[in-house]
């Protein structure tokens, strides 16, 4: 695996058009940590997962990797120009709710298929590649099905490994388990745990908060566009101070439990 990526976010802010989606996000992610971010539907956590790799063009602040700013030239300076951001998002793996996986393409095809039109690699190397992503994933014996042969859990795992097949310094997973059935999640989640033991660099939005306690080594809780509170897992999710978070956690307990 590359060289694990930082990420460090100063003072960033998002407005859709009045209304501010995300107000001083001020957070560190060291590299070969696993970083969750937990809090409400519409408190930011997508949004700011997004602006990471500028699929969300935040309005002020600054957002770096590995100590470059990803987005703008200088703090308040120009836009990036398009080949430079293209180049810093190819150190960038991003994976979805939904699979965007080509229905007409099978598991081997759709995980080449940046290979060879991004990384421009020779088609032999990149289904070499793909295949070795897919071993990865524990889809071995799935990589000439299309997706409609395949679970949802295949599927995401199908993404995960067209993500990691590019090699990335940096994983950003936006409630990759949210679309499965919960006899699928398992599968999905194990995946990821495993990139983490290998010490990729990830953010993760989650509503999996077993997954948070044992896998992340930061929790940073968000509500209403602002991070409430960053630390430990157990400090976060066994004996948080602030109200707002033992709010979240009780109603998250009390719908989760049998």
């Amino acid at each position: 695996m590359a060289d694990a990526s930082s990420v460090e976010i100063r003072g960033v802010d998002k407005f859709y058009g009045s209304f501010q989606a995300l107000s001083a996000i001020d957070l560190s992610v060291p590299p070969g940590k696993v970083t969750c971010l937990i809090g409400p539907s519409g408190s930011g956590k997508s949004t700011l997962l997004r602006c990471i790799n500028f699929l969300e063009v935040y309005d002020s602040g600054e957002i770096r990797i590995d100590g470059r700013m990803i987005g703008y030239d200088a703090p308040g300076g120009r836009r990036m120009s398009g080949g430079a951001l293209r180049r810093m998002r190819q150190s960038i793996g991003m994976v979805f709710q939904q699979f965007n996986l080509w229905p007409h393409m099978t598991a081997r095809e759709n995980v080449a298929e940046g290979l060879l039109r991004v990384r421009r690699l020779r088609r032999a190397e990149a289904m070499a590649r793909a295949e070795a992503a897919l071993e990865k994933v524990g889809l071995g014996d799935r990589m000439d099905n299309h997706p409609a042969r395949l679970s949802g859990g295949q599927q995401q795992r199908v993404a995960i490994a067209r993500a990691i097949a590019m090699e990335p310094r940096l994983m950003l997973f936006d409630e990759p388990t949210s679309a499965l059935d919960p006899e699928l999640v398992g599968e999905v989640l194990g995946v990821m745990k495993t990139l983490a033991g290998e010490g990729m660099t990830m953010v993760v939005v989650t509503h999996e908060m077993g997954f948070a306690a044992h896998v992340a080594d930061r929790v940073a809780f968000m509500d209403r566009g602002e991070l409430v509170a960053v630390d430990t897992p157990e400090a976060i999710l066994t004996r948080p101070e602030d109200p707002r978070i033992q709010s979240f956690l009780r109603t998250f307990h009390e719908r989760n439990s049998f």
